[in-house]
C-alpha cells in the first residue's frame, strides 16, 4: 500500500522534516478500539497506542488522535506501533459528546465530503439533515445526501421527500439509491474521486453498511433489518473504520448517530441557513434573536410564508443549542483556571 493511495502529500512530508520527525514512518489511523488505534502505513497495518507524553498533555479529546489522522509513528515487531504526534488535520468533524456537555466527539478528520444517508421508508427526518450540514460547514466538508431505500417508497412518497429537500435545502447535490436495484449507484461512484476521503453519517439502519458493501464490491459490514418492535435500526456499527474503495476513494464508516449535538459552528449556521441569516440583517436591531422582537425581518418573511416555518424553528433550536454548548465551555474553562490556582498554590505552601 503507498501512502500516497491513502491520501499523504508533499506537505505532510515538509511538516514533519520541517519538526524534526523525518527519521519516523507515517500512518493513517483507519480504526479506534476504545483508545486503542489500527494504524495502514507502507509496510501494512499495525496495532498502536499512543505515547505517555501525548497522553499526559492531553487536554481534551481532539488531543487524541481519531480516524482519519495521519501520524507519526515507530514501528515494532509483530505489528505493533507506537504514535508520536498527530500530523496537521485539514479537517475536524465533530459534535457534542453525548450525554457530556462542554466535551467535544471527533467523528473523523481529514475528511474532503461526508455522505448525509437517510433512509426515504421511515428515518427521513430534514432536520437532521440541517444539522449535518451544520457540522459539515462549520469544519469545511462538503455535504451531499443521499437518500436511500427508494425502492421501499412509493412514487408520491418519493416525490413529496425530494420537494420538501429542495424547499429547505440549496445547492447541495442529492443522490437517490436503492440498496436492492442499486439504482443511483452509479452516481455516487462518479462523485469519489481518488486519494479523496469521504466519510458516512445517518443513524442506525439506514443502510449504510449495505452502501459500503455494495460500493466496495465485498461482505465487509454486517448489515441487520429494522427493529419491527421499535421500527428503529439496530447499531450494526460500533465504532469508526477506514476503507479503500476499489476506484481509490477512501471511505470511513461510522456508528449510527440519532444524536448530532451542535457544536463551535457559527460559520456552519451561517451556510445552512444562510437565508434567515441573510434576512436578519435587515432587522431592526442588530442583536435581533429573531424570537418576538420588534422590527425583526425573519418572523416577518416566516409569517408571510417566505420562509419555512419548520426550519426557522429548526434554526432557533440549533443557536441555543450553540450558546448553551459556548457558555459550558467557558464555564468549564472558568473552573479549570481556578483549579489550577489552587494547585500552584497550594505546591508553594511550605509543609515542614
Amino acid at each position: 500500500m503507498r501512502l500516497e493511495d491513502l491520501g499523504f502529500n508533499p506537505e505532510l512530508e515538509r511538516f514533519m522534516k520541517e519538526i524534526g520527525l523525518g527519521d519516523f514512518e507515517a500512518g493513517r489511523v483507519i480504526a479506534e478500539h476504545r483508545e486503542r488505534y489500527i494504524i495502514m502505513a507502507a509496510d501494512g497495518e499495525f496495532e498502536a497506542e499512543i505515547t505517555g507524553n501525548m497522553r499526559f498533555s492531553a487536554k481534551t479529546r481532539e488531543d487524541f488522535p481519531a480516524v482519519g489522522d495521519w501520524v507519526a509513528i515507530t514501528t515494532y515487531e509483530p505489528d505493533f506501533a507506537i504514535i508520536h504526534k498527530i500530523l496537521p488535520r485539514t479537517s475536524v468533524l465533530k459534535r457534542q459528546a453525548v450525554g457530556k456537555f462542554g466535551e467535544i466527539q471527533i467523528i473523523a478528520s481529514n475528511l474532503d465530503c461526508a455522505f448525509l444517508v437517510q433512509a426515504v421508508d421511515r428515518d427521513f427526518n430534514v432536520n437532521r439533515l440541517e444539522r449535518y450540514m451544520t457540522i459539515c460547514f462549520s469544519s469545511g466538508v462538503t455535504p451531499i445526501i443521499i437518500l436511500s431505500k427508494t425502492d421501499l417508497a412509493d412514487h408520491d412518497r418519493l416525490t413529496d421527500i425530494l420537494e420538501i429537500v429542495k424547499s429547505r435545502i440549496k445547492d447541495v447535490t442529492v443522490i437517490t439509491i436503492s440498496n436492492v436495484t442499486n439504482n443511483g449507484y452509479e452516481i455516487v461512484n462518479s462523485v469519489i474521486e481518488k486519494g479523496k476521503t469521504y466519510c458516512l453519517l445517518g443513524s442506525s439502519g439506514v443502510g449504510k453498511s449495505t452502501l459500503i458493501n455494495n460500493l466496495s464490491g465485498r461482505n465487509l459490514m454486517r448489515t441487520d433489518t429494522i427493529s419491527s418492535s421499535t421500527n428503529k435500526g439496530k447499531h450494526v456499527t460500533s465504532h469508526r473504520e477506514l476503507i479503500i474503495l476499489p476506484n481509490g476513494g477512501i471511505l470511513i464508516d461510522t456508528p449510527g448517530m440519532r444524536e448530532v449535538g451542535i457544536a463551535d459552528s457559527d460559520s456552519g449556521l451561517e451556510i445552512t441557513f444562510e437565508h434567515i441569516v441573510n434576512l436578519g440583517k435587515n432587522c431592526k436591531f442588530k442583536d435581533c434573536k429573531h424570537i418576538n422582537e420588534a422590527g425583526c425581518a425573519v418572523i416577518e418573511s416566516v409569517e408571510n410564508g417566505e420562509t419555512d416555518q419548520a426550519s426557522y424553528e429548526n434554526f432557533l433550536k440549533m443557536e441555543r443549542e450553540k450558546a448553551y454548548f459556548e457558555t459550558t465551555i467557558a464555564e468549564k474553562r472558568r473552573k479549570e483556571k481556578i483549579f489550577g490556582k489552587m494547585i500552584k498554590k497550594y505546591k508553594k505552601l511550605d509543609w515542614k
